[in-house]
């Protein structure tokens, strides 16, 4: 299977669907984010390991989470536990130049790994893109606020911190509880929460 026979199942299956998404996914090869020594299973739909106990998600459930959070060209996007970089990058292709993507990694050497990675597709040298080794608990206030804010590790409850940073109008997705929670703030006092269930994800480690 090559990636753009992986990008066809997804429109096939009906979960990819919006166009800039689809681009994304077209330009971004899960290839270049897996371990070398699984680059033959890399376009298959499950999730495959990354070191450091860690994964990277099934093809499924990425563009299921991205077409919930529709990022849009000129935004400024949180992504939360950005692992090998996959998913940062597709983010990436999404805003565009003007728009400008921050991934938040725990694992030092897979903040490395992300980087190295992502350097590929000169999101890092363009300016799309900004990496940081450091936990994801109290987000990153000083580039706040955020457009959208997306997690791929599971929480037991939503930290207040990445709430505080959310724009409003913006939308926060992360999973909780083996279901995938979506958060619009339409105001500083006012959330909108719609819960998808039926997922499993890496547990947020918040030390």
């Amino acid at each position: 299977m090559t990636n753009q026979q992986m990008v066809d199942q997804l429109i096939d299956g009906g979960v990819l669907k919006t166009p800039a998404l689809i681009a994304a996914f077209r330009a971004i090869d899960r290839a270049d984010f897996v371990l070398d020594s699984l680059r033959n299973q890399a376009y298959a739909n499950y999730p495959l390991p990354i070191g450091y106990g860690q994964t990277i998600s099934q093809p499924y459930t990425v563009a299921f989470i991205l077409e919930l959070l529709q990022p849009r060209a000129d935004q400024k996007i949180l992504d939360i536990g950005s692992g090998s970089g996959w998913q940062t990058a597709l983010l990436a292709h999404v805003v565009g130049p003007a728009g400008h993507v921050i991934a938040l990694e725990r694992i030092k050497k897979l903040a490395d790994q992300c980087l190295q990675n992502l350097s590929r597709y000169n999101f890092i040298k363009e300016g799309t893109v900004e990496v940081h080794a450091k936990n994801a608990q109290t987000g990153l206030p000083e580039k706040a606020p955020f457009a959208r804010i997306i997690s791929a590790a599971q929480v037991l409850k939503i930290p207040q911190a990445w709430l505080d940073q959310l724009a409003n109008n913006g939308r926060l997705i992360t999973p909780q509880n083996h279901s995938i929670f979506v958060i619009d703030k339409l105001s500083d006092q006012d959330y909108r929460q719609k819960e998808y269930p039926g997922f499993a994800f890496v547990p947020f480690i918040n030390n």
